[in-house]
Order: structure tokens, then sequence, then C-alpha cells
């Protein structure tokens, strides 16, 4: 009965987390297929218990294959799926008729566009100290702003200097990019950071703390129980005696410390890189060591 409650919990946690992975990753495949899958390990586990009970122990392949099997299904079943991005066919340019009756295509100038105000690019120009990048011009094209000049100092140290200048009046919303011309002139590029833009709403209120909150208190039940069977206690005396818990608990403890410090290492080095990522979940099994692991998703570069 405690088995069947753990699965059916397991279950719709676990469909909740593939629902949301299937929407971001823009996939046709099926979320219930996707679900059945990551189940697969829990569910071949949950019937040898049903069938041998705790006396045959789970056969060692049969811990590790699911590992390793079900991963590489779930990804192929979403890249089958994949939904593919329409590609629009590129614009012809405009034609005009010289004097002499030739045709000649259309050369774009710099548009009279400018992505900046005009207080911003007093700034943009502050940007670019004389002794590092002597600025000369700034075009405006519709992809970019190009800042010519001419370089005072190394590559390095002038990409260094300016980029962060460059954050420090316009934050994230311009990635800098530093190339030489066909001339072997450097300048400099401000391209619009397209992940800072229209923000998506849903997406970045997509952490779901009291989840992982949840997930982790379960984890810390299951391997608790875990802990106690493995001190030689049996599940009848737990059962007659609830405060035998307490004997799982270093077992269990232990294990969610090891596991936290993995995942939150990986948090942490993620939000110093400026990539959004989720909580770590924790996904308990009611057997075996009381969990899978736990883990956290990656959502894109701030």
């Amino acid at each position: 009965m405690e088995h069947g409650l753990l699965l059916i919990l397991l279950g719709l946690v676990s469909y909740y987390i593939v629902h949301n992975s299937a929407k971001k990753s823009q996939t046709k495949t099926p979320v219930w297929l996707l679900w059945l899958v990551t189940m697969i390990p829990a569910l071949l586990w949950t019937a040898w218990l049903l069938i041998f009970g705790n006396d045959k122990p789970l056969p060692t392949w049969l811990v590790i294959t699911p590992f390793f099997v079900c991963p590489l299904l779930y990804g192929w079943l979403v890249q089958l799926g994949r939904i593919q991005p329409q590609v629009k066919a590129k614009p012809q340019p405009p034609q005009q008729i010289n004097q002499v009756g030739e045709v000649t295509e259309f050369q774009p100038e710099a548009t009279t566009i400018k992505p900046i105000t005009p207080k911003e690019e007093t700034a943009l120009r502050n940007c670019f100290p004389w002794g590092v990048y002597y600025l000369q011009n700034i075009d405006y094209r519709p992809q970019a702003i190009l800042c010519r000049g001419k370089l005072k100092t190394i590559p390095e140290e002038a990409y260094r200097t300016i980029k962060y200048n460059i954050e420090k009046v316009f934050g994230d919303r311009f990635l800098l990019l530093f190339q030489e011309s066909l001339s072997g002139q450097p300048f400099f590029a401000l391209v619009p950071n397209v992940w800072a833009q229209k923000p998506d709403k849903k997406s970045e209120s997509m952490d779901n703390p009291g989840l992982a909150l949840g997930l982790l208190l379960i984890t810390l039940f299951t391997t608790t129980v875990v802990g106690v069977e493995f001190s030689g206690l049996s599940s009848v005396e737990f059962q007659n005696n609830p405060r035998l818990l307490l004997t799982g608990l270093p077992y269990s403890l232990s294990l969610i410390a090891i596991l936290g410090v993995h995942e939150l290492s990986h948090y942490f080095t993620a939000l110093y890189y400026k990539i959004k990522v989720t909580l770590p979940y924790f996904i308990p099994i009611p057997f075996f060591l009381g969990t899978v692991g736990a883990f956290i998703q990656m959502r894109s570069h701030t």
C-alpha cells in the first residue's frame, strides 16, 4: 500500500516536470509517452517487488540498465517530434537601373533609425576611452551598431575595458563583438541581445520552490525508511514503533547532503555565468536507495 501511494505521487510529480519540459522543448511527441519513459525504472522496480517481495534483492543489471536506456530513449523521442522552425525565404535585394540601362543591385545604406537615444549615444561614446580605443564614428545598421576607430592598446585589454563600460551603461541589452574589417582595422559591434528582449513572464516564473521543497521532504522520508531497513530493522518492527524511523536519519541526511551539495554547485555555477536554471529537484522512490538522485534544468542564457 505504501509503495503504491508513493508510486502514484512520483508519477504525478514526474508528469508535471515532463509536461513543462516538453512544452519548452517544442516537441510533438505526446507527453504521456515521454512520461511513461521516465517512469520505466520505477515501474520495473515496483513490479519486481510485487512479484518477488523483499526476500529477493534487485539484480544489478535491472538497477543500472534503465539509467542508460531511458535517458537515451527520452532524448530520441523529443528529437523525433521536434518542431522545426519555418525558414522564411530570403528577400531579394531591390534592383535599380543606372544611366546606361544596366540593372544593378541596390546597396543598402546605414539605417537612419537609431536603436538608442541621443543621451544613450553620448553615454556610448564615453564607453571608449581615447587611450584604449579612439572612437571616430558610429554607424547604425539594421543588425548592429558599429563603432569604428583606432586601437590604442592590446586587443584583449581594449575588449575587456570597453565590455565593462558597455555593460555598466546598457546592462545585458547588447552583446559586444570585437572584429576586424576587410581593411584590417578593428571595430566594435553592439548586437541586440535577443535573450534580454521581450522576456516571457511565464518562463521567468517557472521555478517552483514549493515543488522543490515538497520533493525534498518526500525524498527525506523515503531515504529515511530505506536507512531503517539498512540498519537491520524489519518493516514490522518499524510499523510497530515509528520512533525507529530516527535510526534511518544518519543515512538519509548523509545521502541528501551529498546530492544537494553536488546539485547546488551546478546551480550556483550557472547563476555565476548568468544562465537561468531551476532549483534542484530530488527524485524519491520507496525502495533501492530511497532516491534516484536530483537534477536541475537549464532554461536559457540571460
